[in-house]
């Protein structure tokens, strides 16, 4: 029965995986290819997110859209074996409305609708590591009325409540077998899967400062949000011999996203064409400290799970610029090095992280006054990194690769 117990363990495991990959940066297309700057410059109404201050800076109401195409990929090796994650794209959006009460005014009013965290990795099924994870999945979307209010020509603050609701699938192998031993029929195959909604609640707050019309400045701070998941499912496939010990069952867990605190910068110049900027992001992942899992029937082998996490705070420098090649037509491009939150120990195969180097370019097209087409791309590289899952006995080298493609569209009325 003790196996029984580890494979319930190992099973519960298939959460701590959710570390920077989890998070995403991609609620602007203009944003995103600059390298995911945006703190400082209200360019549109995706300000909602990236500084509810910048609101009140808007000239008009105006309406923005936007789609993503995210394609990640995983490399995994290790002495014994091999395997690369299957494709997969994930379609974040944003959709933003927002602006001035009325033609003059200071204040302004807005909606953001937003991904705020998602992403998923799937596994061939004899994978080595399919007893750790076999697929996941987190995908969550965040409701953010804001309320902004120019103070002066030098400031602008905003603040917007924020609701966030999201749902986590999870998959995996059970190393347990029937009368028949690991040789037998496919029936005494194990398998487990987790699935649940989520739901949180949080805020984001900013002030936009524009001491002149080249220089503009902004800090925002976006409080943590704990999604509290309840009343989840937890489904058990094993052989008949087994079924008392893992029952189907519900559970309850919690999954922070992380507090960002961004200060930005940026600077206008050659007669107006040129805009850099810079942002810096602090990230407050340390209160991802444990994992607690609450099932809501209890066995020899399917008991609670309380696992040490301890996740790092990072600090993330990015860089980037927009060139006006006309009336019409902008360029755009930008960078940005993401250090990875998670210890060597904690690297699981569920969502593996490490360091990371961001590069990204884009256009913005304004064939009709009122009228803007963004187009981006966002490329993501790690180093390889050879790390250790200490927790499930598991260790390799990763390797991560993400490609962007994003598509926004707004309208000024």
């Amino acid at each position: 029965m003790k196996k029984h117990v580890i494979a319930a363990s190992l099973l519960l495991s298939a959460f701590t995986g959710f570390g920077a990959g989890y998070q995403l940066n991609l609620q602007g297309i203009r944003q995103l290819a600059m390298g995911g700057t945006g703190v400082a410059w209200p360019w549109d109404a995706s300000t909602i997110f990236y500084n509810p201050g910048g609101l009140g800076r808007l000239k008009s109401i105006q309406a923005y859209a936007s789609g993503m195409l995210v394609m990640p990929s995983v490399a995994f090796g290790n002495t014994m074996s091999s395997a690369v994650s299957q494709k997969q794209t994930f379609v974040p959006f944003s959709v933003y409305l927002g602006g001035p009460i009325q033609e003059g005014s200071r204040f302004a009013l807005g909606l953001g609708i937003y991904t705020p965290a998602g992403l998923g990795l799937k596994w061939d099924d004899q994978w080595i590591g399919r007893y750790i994870v076999q697929s996941i999945s987190l995908t969550a979307v965040s409701f953010q009325p804001t309320i902004a209010y120019r103070v002066s020509d030098l400031m602008s603050v905003g603040a917007g409540f924020v609701y966030t609701t999201g749902v986590m699938d999870i998959r995996q192998s059970l190393p347990i077998h029937g009368q028949f031993g690991p040789g037998g029929s496919t029936d005494d195959a194990g398998s487990s899967h987790l699935h649940g909604n989520a739901n949180g609640v949080g805020f984001n707050v900013g002030v936009q400062l524009k001491p002149s019309d080249d220089l503009q400045i902004g800090i925002t701070y976006r409080s943590q949000v704990n999604m509290g998941l309840s009343n989840g499912t937890a489904t058990f496939v094993v052989p008949q011999s087994l079924a008392t010990s893992f029952p189907n069952t519900n559970f309850d867990s919690q999954l922070p996203i992380p507090q960002v605190v961004t200060a930005g910068v940026g600077y206008r110049t050659l007669d107006d064409r040129l805009t850099l900027q810079f942002d810096l992001n602090y990230t407050g992942w340390n209160s991802y400290d444990s994992l607690r899992i609450n099932f809501g029937t209890h066995t020899s082998a399917l008991q609670n799970l309380h696992a040490p996490r301890h996740y790092r705070n990072t600090l993330t420098p990015r860089i980037g610029g927009t060139y006006k090649l006309g009336k019409v037509v902008s360029l755009m491009a930008g960078g940005a090095f993401e250090p990875s939150p998670i210890y060597n120990g904690f690297v699981s195969p569920d969502l593996p992280d490490a360091n990371r180097v961001v590069l990204s370019c884009g256009a913005s097209i304004k064939p009709f006054p009122r009228f803007t087409i963004l187009t981006a791309f966002e490329g993501v590289t790690t180093g390889n990194r050879n790390a250790s899952y200490d927790f499930g006995g598991f260790s390799g080298t990763y390797k991560t690769e993400a490609a962007t493609l994003g598509l926004g569209l707004y309208y000024n009325f």
